[in-house]
């Protein structure tokens, strides 16, 4: 007889399969439903609103913590990403870096005026802040139609200090990470295909769901890291939320705590924050709506190289 996992243990992937239920509800068993009566789109609005719960267990997956198996965890966190809309091997690589470059090479909000200009750093940044870090996931797909040799040649001519454009694109050139990738890619395009096509007349209100997790997705990336010191990948804010909506969030506004700790599962983050007598740094709506106070200058720096 196997051993049985800890209740713990087994409750990410339980939340995993629910989550997973939900995105294929949204892509494929609603359409039908708008036939009856058009009522049933409200549905996508407290869908729409459940994003970060939903990427909070792909992030769980990222760091290995949806089941004690790597296969099962893996293949669960593929899984959700196609619903999410973007392949799993991107979104761990990406994810990974920003553990490894957070406030070095990835520095989203800052930039040197001895460079650029505000009025054309301002544009870029808020196209990202507004939805355009999730279309930037989702234009990552075209990456599939590439040869390996391409896709290290644009990360190459992307590199930049203060990007990590390059380190992604040559790990998802590399050949088992590509062919997950691609595999991936391939079943993202041909599952939304198919919901927009089933959702027919009322694909309007898909587009309108994904815009709303867009947005949900763009703000709250970096408001974990806005304004916070520079070259310290560990600096991050833990960012204070009522505890059911922590609780709904996996715990992941204790951000900095997690930049300490990646090891820790979500239910764990909030047991040890306690016990170390920590404070958060602030509201979590507060830290969200800062950012749009812009682009950062900061002078002229050498930067980290890796």
């Amino acid at each position: 007889m196997g051993t049985l996992l800890p209740a713990r243990a087994t409750l990410g992937t339980r939340l995993g399969a629910a989550a997973l239920t939900l995105g294929l509800f949204q892509l494929l068993v609603l359409p039908p439903l708008l036939t009856a009566t058009p009522l049933w789109g409200w549905a996508l609005l407290p869908l729409a609103l459940l994003t970060t719960p939903f990427w909070s267990l792909i992030h769980e997956a990222v760091h290995g913590g949806l089941h004690p198996r790597r296969d099962r965890n893996d293949r669960l966190g593929r899984a959700l990403a196609m619903c999410y809309g973007s392949p799993f091997a991107l979104l761990k690589a990406g994810h990974l870096l920003h553990h490894r470059y957070s406030r070095s090479r990835e520095r989203a909000e800052v930039y040197d005026p001895a460079r650029a200009r505000l009025a054309a750093v301002a544009t870029g940044y808020y196209v990202r802040l507004f939805g355009g870090l999730y279309l930037l996931e989702i234009g990552a797909l075209l990456l599939a139609l590439l040869p390996a040799a391409a896709i290290r040649a644009l990360g190459r001519a992307l590199d930049e200090p203060d990007s990590v454009s390059g380190p992604l694109l040559e790990r998802v050139a590399q050949p088992k990470v590509l062919r997950e990738f691609r595999i991936d890619a391939a079943a993202v395009v041909a599952l939304h295909a198919v919901a927009f096509a089933a959702y027919g007349p009322h694909w309007w209100m898909l587009a309108l769901a994904l815009g709303g997790r867009a947005l949900i997705i763009s703000l709250s990336d970096n408001a974990y890291h806005y304004g916070t010191d520079l070259d310290e990948p560990l600096e991050a804010l833990n960012l204070r939320l009522p505890p059911p909506l922590e609780l709904l969030a996996l715990g992941f506004n204790l951000h900095g705590l997690h930049h300490r700790r990646p090891g820790l599962h979500w239910y764990e983050l909030r047991p040890a924050f306690d016990a170390e007598g920590g404070e958060c740094d602030t509201g979590w709506f507060r830290a969200v709506a800062r950012q749009v106070r812009g682009p950062i200058a900061v002078p002229e720096r050498s930067p980290s190289h890796e």
